[in-house]
């Protein structure tokens, strides 16, 4: 659900957040009578240069991003899994069968074939990049299996205390992109391994927003934006990717595209998981702008605004055109309207 932090207004009427009402002044249709005898106003604020941002709160979850499930092949009995929160790294063991561990490795290609002595392709280049990450040498990393090949997967099925085949056959290994982090066990110890074993998310802290459609553009791949956390803290974040599948909500909901944002600053996150946050994205920037407070435009008869500035002990009504509405400020600009004049607010 989307929480707006920004108010833009059009010519034809005004909504300010808190309830600030307008006073009527110029063309007709009942004007303030203090406004248009030129009484002094009863409080002033200054005309401020400065940057105006509009701004879009969000809701979001943080946490550690998708799963993904690993899948147990071939026979055997599951003796031991990596618990939920353990993170395993290259070469280590994410569950055993039959007392036999299952390492895990890294790249994008499952094990989908038996890798032996004259196999070649891509399949046969990731595996040799993680011999050789795992300090195994005496081959060369190319897309051939050779010789040399099964010997070092000989040392290495030797290490592991497994049969040293010199083969690599699926289910003998998980293959993910990086480190991962278990997430939730699907098997028990004495399962058959020919099923769903457990599921994994990356080691990174995420936020995942479901973000309406109507905001999408907000949410630019690379794009700042800040976090508040549920302790109040505040995190800076990067979107990481946003969906290009967009998901119809149901009955009342609104579609929404999935957003990702890589999360700075880990000791601030704590050891948050699935809990719910805010996320403010930037719409616009305004930089260099005349800007006074929400309450001290006048609405004219004619469907415009203005100002009362305050100088010398005199008032004078300054026909202004507004711009972005955000934080109780207004971006404004007029005929003889200057930084650090003073403008007339309500007590």
């Amino acid at each position: 659900m989307a929480r707006t932090r920004t108010v833009v207004l059009g010519a034809a009427g005004v909504a300010v957040a808190g309830g600030a009402g307008l006073a009527t002044v110029g063309l007709g249709g009942g004007a303030d009578p203090a406004a248009a005898r030129g009484a002094l106003p009863p409080a002033t604020a200054a005309v401020e240069r400065t940057t105006l941002t509009e701004t879009q709160d969000v809701d979001g979850t943080l946490g550690y991003g998708g799963t993904r499930t690993v899948a147990g092949a071939g026979r055997g009995t599951i003796t031991w899994l990596a618990g939920p929160g353990a993170v395993v790294s290259r070469g280590r063991a994410v569950y055993r069968v039959d007392d036999r561990p299952v390492p895990l490795l890294y790249g994008s290609l499952p094990l989908y074939r038996t890798l032996a002595e004259g196999t070649k392709g891509a399949d046969a280049l990731q595996l040799e990049r993680n011999l050789r990450a795992l300090g195994y040498t005496g081959f060369t990393v190319d897309r051939t299996y050779d010789a040399a090949t099964a010997a070092a997967v000989r040392r290495w099925q030797d290490a592991l205390g497994v049969d040293e085949t010199g083969r690599v056959a699926p289910g003998a290994a998980v293959v993910a992109s990086g480190r991962i982090r278990v997430a939730e066990r699907k098997a028990n110890v004495g399962d058959r391994a020919g099923g769903p074993v457990l599921t994994y998310t990356g080691t990174t802290r995420v936020v995942s927003v479901d973000l309406d459609v109507e905001y999408q553009r907000l949410a630019k791949k690379g794009a700042r934006v800040e976090i508040e956390l549920p302790s109040g803290d505040t995190a800076t974040g990067r979107v990481s990717s946003v969906g290009k599948v967009a998901k119809e909500g149901a009955q009342d909901q609104p579609t929404t595209v999935e957003v990702e944002i890589a999360v700075a600053g880990r000791v601030k996150l704590g050891s948050y998981d699935k809990a719910p946050v805010v996320v403010c994205l930037t719409a616009n920037r305004h930089p260099d702008v005349l800007a006074v407070p929400v309450g001290a435009l006048l609405a004219r008869g004619d469907g415009g605004y203005a100002v009362q500035v305050v100088q010398d002990g005199r008032v004078r009504t300054v026909p202004v055109e507004t711009g972005v509405f955000t934080e109780g400020r207004v971006e404004v600009s007029g005929p003889g309207l200057a930084e650090g004049m003073k403008v007339g607010v309500p007590s």
